[in-house]
Protein backbone atom coordinates (compact mmCIF):
# COMPACT_ATOMS: atom_id res chain seq x y z
CA UNK A 1 0.00 0.00 0.00
CA UNK A 2 1.08 3.09 -0.70
CA UNK A 3 1.27 6.04 2.42
CA UNK A 4 -1.70 7.64 0.99
CA UNK A 5 -3.64 4.75 0.91
CA UNK A 6 -2.38 3.49 4.67
CA UNK A 7 -3.32 7.38 6.05
CA UNK A 8 -6.72 6.34 4.06
CA UNK A 9 -7.21 3.45 5.62
CA UNK A 10 -6.62 3.97 8.83
CA UNK A 11 -8.51 7.86 9.06
CA UNK A 12 -11.47 7.35 6.90
CA UNK A 13 -12.96 10.67 8.82
CA UNK A 14 -9.79 12.51 7.65
CA UNK A 15 -6.36 13.68 8.64
CA UNK A 16 -4.16 16.57 7.87
CA UNK A 17 -0.72 14.77 7.25
CA UNK A 18 1.60 16.64 5.17
CA UNK A 19 4.68 15.65 3.55
CA UNK A 20 7.85 16.84 3.60
CA UNK A 21 11.08 15.46 1.82
CA UNK A 22 10.73 11.61 3.40
CA UNK A 23 8.91 13.07 6.12
CA UNK A 24 5.51 13.33 7.39
CA UNK A 25 3.45 14.94 10.28
CA UNK A 26 0.15 15.90 11.53
CA UNK A 27 -2.92 14.40 13.15
CA UNK A 28 -5.77 11.54 12.13
CA UNK A 29 -9.40 11.45 13.16
CA UNK A 30 -10.55 8.73 15.40
CA UNK A 31 -14.31 9.19 15.83
CA UNK A 32 -13.82 11.84 19.35
CA UNK A 33 -10.25 10.45 19.04
CA UNK A 34 -7.41 12.27 17.34
CA UNK A 35 -4.17 10.61 17.03
CA UNK A 36 -0.66 12.45 16.16
CA UNK A 37 1.10 10.86 13.27
CA UNK A 38 4.38 10.76 12.23
CA UNK A 39 6.05 9.28 8.85
CA UNK A 40 9.56 8.10 7.92
CA UNK A 41 9.17 7.07 4.41
CA UNK A 42 9.99 7.47 1.13
CA UNK A 43 12.35 4.49 1.40
CA UNK A 44 15.20 7.13 2.78
CA UNK A 45 17.87 7.20 5.13
CA UNK A 46 17.92 8.44 8.57
CA UNK A 47 20.66 10.85 9.10
CA UNK A 48 21.42 13.29 11.35
CA UNK A 49 19.23 15.87 10.30
CA UNK A 50 16.24 13.48 9.99
CA UNK A 51 16.54 12.26 13.75
CA UNK A 52 16.73 15.90 15.58
CA UNK A 53 13.27 16.38 13.32
CA UNK A 54 11.54 13.70 14.38
CA UNK A 55 12.79 13.74 17.41
CA UNK A 56 12.08 17.28 18.14
CA UNK A 57 8.32 16.49 17.17
CA UNK A 58 8.37 13.60 19.62
CA UNK A 59 9.71 15.75 22.49
CA UNK A 60 7.17 18.45 21.51
CA UNK A 61 4.30 15.98 21.52
CA UNK A 62 5.68 14.01 24.84
CA UNK A 63 5.51 17.22 26.63
CA UNK A 64 2.11 18.71 25.52
CA UNK A 65 0.11 17.01 27.69
CA UNK A 66 -2.81 15.91 25.70
CA UNK A 67 -2.16 12.00 26.03
CA UNK A 68 -3.01 11.09 22.51
CA UNK A 69 -1.94 8.01 21.14
CA UNK A 70 1.69 8.81 18.31
CA UNK A 71 1.39 6.56 15.36
CA UNK A 72 4.72 6.59 13.66
CA UNK A 73 4.79 5.58 9.91
CA UNK A 74 8.18 3.50 8.44
CA UNK A 75 9.52 3.01 5.41
CA UNK A 76 13.15 3.95 5.64
CA UNK A 77 16.80 2.05 4.56
CA UNK A 78 19.26 2.22 6.69
CA UNK A 79 21.12 5.13 9.21
CA UNK A 80 22.41 7.31 6.39
CA UNK A 81 26.06 6.09 5.62
CA UNK A 82 28.24 9.29 5.04
CA UNK A 83 30.87 10.90 6.33
CA UNK A 84 29.27 14.12 7.39
CA UNK A 85 26.33 12.20 10.11
CA UNK A 86 29.19 9.38 11.47
CA UNK A 87 31.49 12.42 11.94
CA UNK A 88 29.21 14.11 13.76
CA UNK A 89 28.17 11.23 16.09
CA UNK A 90 24.94 9.52 14.17
CA UNK A 91 24.89 6.81 16.92
CA UNK A 92 23.91 10.04 19.59
CA UNK A 93 21.55 11.34 17.43
CA UNK A 94 19.82 8.09 16.95
CA UNK A 95 19.65 7.35 20.44
CA UNK A 96 18.31 10.67 21.18
CA UNK A 97 15.16 9.94 18.70
CA UNK A 98 14.86 6.65 20.34
CA UNK A 99 15.06 8.02 23.99
CA UNK A 100 12.37 10.43 22.67
CA UNK A 101 9.67 8.05 21.73
CA UNK A 102 10.51 6.06 25.46
CA UNK A 103 9.91 9.51 26.77
CA UNK A 104 6.52 9.71 25.32
CA UNK A 105 5.54 6.82 25.82
CA UNK A 106 6.28 7.33 29.92
CA UNK A 107 4.71 10.61 29.39
CA UNK A 108 0.81 8.80 29.12
CA UNK A 109 1.10 8.75 25.23
CA UNK A 110 1.07 5.24 22.99
CA UNK A 111 3.47 4.85 20.75
CA UNK A 112 2.56 2.88 17.92
CA UNK A 113 4.91 2.21 14.68
CA UNK A 114 3.09 0.85 11.38
CA UNK A 115 6.31 -0.92 9.14
CA UNK A 116 4.56 -0.59 5.61
CA UNK A 117 8.38 -1.05 3.68
CA UNK A 118 11.70 -1.48 4.66
CA UNK A 119 13.94 -0.08 7.68
CA UNK A 120 17.03 -1.73 8.85
CA UNK A 121 20.17 -1.56 11.45
CA UNK A 122 19.89 1.98 13.72
CA UNK A 123 16.68 3.34 11.63
CA UNK A 124 15.05 0.33 12.40
CA UNK A 125 15.78 -0.06 16.13
CA UNK A 126 15.38 4.34 16.57
CA UNK A 127 12.36 4.44 14.85
CA UNK A 128 10.01 1.28 14.68
CA UNK A 129 11.49 -0.49 17.30
CA UNK A 130 12.13 2.62 19.94
CA UNK A 131 8.14 2.06 19.75
CA UNK A 132 6.14 0.46 22.63
CA UNK A 133 4.15 -1.65 20.13
CA UNK A 134 5.57 -2.45 16.54
CA UNK A 135 2.44 -3.71 13.78
CA UNK A 136 3.04 -4.37 10.07
CA UNK A 137 1.79 -4.72 6.66
CA UNK A 138 2.27 -7.57 4.10
CA UNK A 139 5.49 -7.12 2.46
CA UNK A 140 7.39 -5.17 4.53
CA UNK A 141 10.79 -6.40 5.18
CA UNK A 142 12.58 -5.12 8.52
CA UNK A 143 16.00 -6.37 9.15
CA UNK A 144 18.20 -5.24 12.49
CA UNK A 145 21.40 -6.53 10.09
CA UNK A 146 21.36 -8.05 6.79
CA UNK A 147 23.33 -11.30 6.16
CA UNK A 148 25.51 -9.54 3.81
CA UNK A 149 26.59 -7.14 6.88
CA UNK A 150 26.74 -9.98 9.10
CA UNK A 151 29.08 -11.90 7.14
CA UNK A 152 31.63 -9.03 7.53
CA UNK A 153 31.04 -8.64 10.72
CA UNK A 154 31.57 -12.29 11.86
CA UNK A 155 33.61 -13.63 9.17
CA UNK A 156 31.02 -16.44 8.42
CA UNK A 157 29.98 -17.46 4.93
CA UNK A 158 26.60 -16.29 3.51
CA UNK A 159 25.56 -20.20 3.65
CA UNK A 160 26.32 -20.95 7.44
CA UNK A 161 24.36 -17.76 8.43
CA UNK A 162 21.28 -18.76 6.19
CA UNK A 163 21.46 -21.92 7.72
CA UNK A 164 21.54 -20.41 11.16
CA UNK A 165 18.65 -18.10 10.19
CA UNK A 166 16.84 -20.66 9.03
CA UNK A 167 16.80 -22.14 12.57
CA UNK A 168 17.11 -19.21 14.96
CA UNK A 169 14.50 -16.34 14.28
CA UNK A 170 17.15 -13.94 16.31
CA UNK A 171 19.37 -14.52 14.08
CA UNK A 172 17.42 -13.35 10.47
CA UNK A 173 15.53 -10.65 8.94
CA UNK A 174 13.01 -10.88 7.67
CA UNK A 175 8.84 -10.05 8.77
CA UNK A 176 8.10 -13.58 9.67
CA UNK A 177 11.46 -13.48 11.89
CA UNK A 178 10.43 -10.59 13.54
CA UNK A 179 7.11 -11.32 14.30
CA UNK A 180 8.18 -14.70 15.79
CA UNK A 181 10.34 -13.10 18.14
CA UNK A 182 8.01 -10.91 19.57
CA UNK A 183 9.15 -7.52 17.96
CA UNK A 184 6.29 -7.03 15.50
CA UNK A 185 3.04 -7.64 17.72
CA UNK A 186 0.71 -7.42 14.35
CA UNK A 187 0.27 -8.05 10.85
CA UNK A 188 -2.42 -6.22 9.68
CA UNK A 189 -5.18 -7.05 6.68
CA UNK A 190 -4.33 -4.36 4.33
CA UNK A 191 -7.75 -5.39 2.54
CA UNK A 192 -9.78 -4.47 5.86
CA UNK A 193 -9.68 -1.62 7.52
CA UNK A 194 -6.86 -0.48 8.99
CA UNK A 195 -9.00 1.94 11.22
CA UNK A 196 -10.70 -0.86 12.60
CA UNK A 197 -7.43 -2.54 13.55
CA UNK A 198 -5.88 1.20 15.25
CA UNK A 199 -8.79 1.08 17.16
CA UNK A 200 -8.62 -2.44 18.20
CA UNK A 201 -5.11 -1.93 19.47
CA UNK A 202 -5.25 1.43 21.65
CA UNK A 203 -8.44 -0.34 23.03
CA UNK A 204 -6.45 -3.22 24.50
CA UNK A 205 -4.72 -1.58 27.54
CA UNK A 206 -0.64 -2.00 27.62
CA UNK A 207 0.86 -3.16 30.68
CA UNK A 208 4.75 -2.37 29.98
CA UNK A 209 6.76 -4.28 27.15
CA UNK A 210 5.54 -7.52 26.30
CA UNK A 211 7.75 -8.77 23.50
CA UNK A 212 9.66 -11.63 25.81
CA UNK A 213 6.54 -13.16 26.04
CA UNK A 214 5.43 -12.79 22.76
CA UNK A 215 8.55 -14.31 22.02
CA UNK A 216 8.44 -17.31 24.21
CA UNK A 217 5.06 -18.17 23.07
CA UNK A 218 5.33 -17.90 19.48
CA UNK A 219 8.84 -19.62 19.80
CA UNK A 220 11.15 -17.14 18.83
CA UNK A 221 12.89 -16.59 22.26
CA UNK A 222 12.20 -19.21 24.37
CA UNK A 223 14.29 -17.98 27.60
CA UNK A 224 13.52 -14.43 26.63
CA UNK A 225 10.69 -14.42 29.08
CA UNK A 226 12.47 -16.07 32.11
CA UNK A 227 15.45 -13.74 31.55
CA UNK A 228 13.29 -10.63 32.14
CA UNK A 229 11.47 -12.38 35.03
CA UNK A 230 15.05 -12.77 36.64
CA UNK A 231 15.96 -9.18 36.15
CA UNK A 232 12.81 -8.09 37.22
CA UNK A 233 13.28 -9.53 40.54
CA UNK A 234 16.75 -8.78 40.93
CA UNK A 235 16.14 -5.27 40.13
CA UNK A 236 12.76 -5.73 43.10
CA UNK A 237 15.21 -7.46 45.54
CA UNK A 238 17.95 -4.39 44.90
CA UNK A 239 15.22 -2.09 44.72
Amino acid sequence: MAPAEILNSLFPLGHDVTTHGNLSFGTGAMGTLSVHVIGAGGGGAIGVDEALQLAAHVLTLANSGDGRPILLLVDTSSQRMSRRDEMLGLNEYLAHLAKSLLLAEANGHRTIGLLYGGSAAGAFIATALACGTLVALPGAHPEVMDLPSMARVTKLSIEVLKEKAKATPVFAPGLDNLAQTGAIAETWDPDAPLSDKLAALLARPRNGDDRATLGKVRGGRPKAAIIANEVATLAQARG
